[in-house]
């Protein structure tokens, strides 16, 4: 394996989420990772279109048995990290907590990943990304003024607020842990995530400088210079020229005349409604297409609105191999980039339990003792 993370062990419990997609960037970047599947499960996993359960290996365990907990606390006596995403206190149920893992390995590093996080109110409760973003104060932010939110895709919440949280807490334990030897519990939480992720925008809040009513701010679609307009074929264009001196080269583009680069005229909320009226019917005149190649090379911070298919070949996405495909399913490349140590993508996803007996015999077991608890449903061997 290649990758700036060859060389550590992850087990991941099995489940959805924002933990399968910090696991698959973990196995993108070099991580051997162990999936706990259940002997009951039907195969998930298996499919080369569920991309985040790429790069690992699953072993199929019957957690409800002392044997097959026994089994599971053998192999994290190896591993640097256990990533789980239960409901708080489902591990310690299972006999698999943090303080009993502890005990077997001490360096361990427990990351728990959750909506709501490990305590408060609401903390046992079900949910789903859009319920951890609504109590944030970012979902009311999005959309048109006098209406209900729009439904965003899942990727501010449980990606954005949970996995990458949940990644920078496991890294800074494995960092923390080369000076005092101990792992520690890592209770990210998609709520606690999405606030953090929320950070410039309270400060705006905090000086004055955001309206509670949305359409009114720099970067909630208020702004005529920051926006997304209907283009004259029906698809749409960004627009993003904050300063000033590419706020200028906007408006020489489409032959429009706001004031130049004054900044002050620029930021006159008063005249915001006129002017994104004037851009919006400018932009009606020409096809998406034309317009972007009006707006090539330039700095007026002008792209196209692409759908999956489009971002597939667009030039920029191409050149940098953004994204691939493996047995026919595009997907994400691995990322970042690094120059020494590249990640990628190790295989494709595999059926639960597809790794069990290799798993097993590399934790000690001899075939008999491997036969004896495929037949006794401790553990389960996919073809």
């Amino acid at each position: 394996m290649s990758g700036p993370l060859s060389g550590l062990r992850i087990i991941e419990m099995a489940g959805i989420g924002p933990a399968p997609y910090a696991c698959m960037l973990l196995s993108d970047l070099g991580a051997e990772v162990i999936r706990i599947d259940r002997v009951s499960g039907g195969g998930l996993g298996a499919h080369p279109g569920d991309v985040t359960a790429r790069g690992r290996k699953s072993i199929a365990v019957n957690l409800k048995s002392p044997e097959g907990v026994e089994v599971v606390l053998q192999l994290l006596e190896s591993a640097d990290v256990l990533i789980e995403c239960f409901r708080p206190g489902v591990m310690e149920k299972l006999g698999l907590g943090p303080d009993i893992c502890a005990q077997r390995n001490p360096a361990l590093v427990y990351g728990r990943m959750t909506g709501w996080g490990q305590d408060g109110p609401m903390a046992k409760q079900a949910g789903h990304d859009l319920n951890y973003i609504a109590i944030t104060g970012l979902l009311d932010s999005f959309g048109t003024a006098g209406e209900a939110p729009p439904t965003p895709l899942n990727v501010i919440g449980d990606l954005g607020g949970g996995s990458m949280f949940l990644l920078l807490g496991v890294l800074a334990a494995l960092h923390e842990r080369k000076q005092s030897g101990f792992g520690q519990v890592v209770d990210a939480a998609i709520c606690d995530g999405t606030v953090s992720l929320l950070s410039t925008i309270y400060g705006l809040k905090g000086i004055q400088y955001w309206d509670m009513e949305r359409e009114q701010n720099l970067l909630d679609g208020g702004a005529p210079f920051y926006r997304s307009y209907l283009c004259k074929d029906g698809r749409s264009i960004s627009v993003g020229a904050i300063e000033p001196h590419f706020y200028a080269q906007l408006l020489d583009i489409l032959g429009l005349d706001f004031g130049g680069s004054d900044y002050f005229a620029q930021m006159d909320k008063a005249q915001w409604p006129a002017r994104r009226a004037q851009m919006a019917a400018r932009l009606l005149e020409k096809t998406r297409d034309e317009w972007a190649a009006l707006f090539e090379g330039s700095d007026a911070c002008v792209a196209p609105i692409l759908d999956m298919d489009e971002a597939e070949h667009y030039a920029h996405n191409a050149v940098r191999k953004n994204l691939v495909r493996r047995d026919n399913v595009l997907q994400s490349a691995p990322a970042p980039r690094f120059s020494r140590t590249p990640g990628e993508i190790q295989h494709s996803p595999v059926a639960e339990g597809a790794d069990t007996v290799s798993i097993m015999a590399g934790l000690g077991w001899d075939d008999d003792a491997i036969t004896q608890f495929l037949n006794s449903g401790v553990i389960k061997q996919t073809d």
